[in-house]
């Protein structure tokens, strides 16, 4: 199993930046992808951005590519997201995400955290 836990969330007004970190722990060998999700209040979750196990190969959805910059430090099991130019859309709570299959990791990974709330207001 592996465990992640997701910290950073916070209030923000509009144009302000966040960083968001995931550690993880538990059975954390290589490969383990990761990726942040997230889910505005009301609405499904959504695929943010993700990172391969060694960190060369990242996807961001489209509504945040140029805003939002994904990274990790694999000597301490953290991923990071970098979040600027932050927008009300933006609000959501953001989870954490795993998988060994890089082909899942934008879909259907199958270990989460239990998110961060982001609020940004206008």
């Amino acid at each position: 199993q592996v465990q992640l836990v997701e910290s950073g969330g916070g209030l923000v007004q509009a144009g302000g930046s966040l960083r968001l970190s995931c550690a993880a722990s538990g059975r954390t060998f290589s490969p383990l992808h990761m990726g942040w999700f997230r889910q505005a209040p009301g609405k499904g979750r959504e695929f943010v951005a993700s990172i391969s196990g060694g960190g060369s190969v990242t996807y961001y959805v489209d509504s945040v590519k140029g805003r939002f910059t994904i990274s990790r430090d694999n000597a301490k099991n953290t991923m990071y997201l970098q979040m600027n130019s932050l927008k009300p859309e933006d609000t959501a709570a953001y989870f954490c995400v795993a998988d060994r299959a890089l082909t899942d990791i934008r879909s259907r990974p199958n270990y989460w955290g239990k998110g961060t709330l982001v609020t940004v207001s206008s």
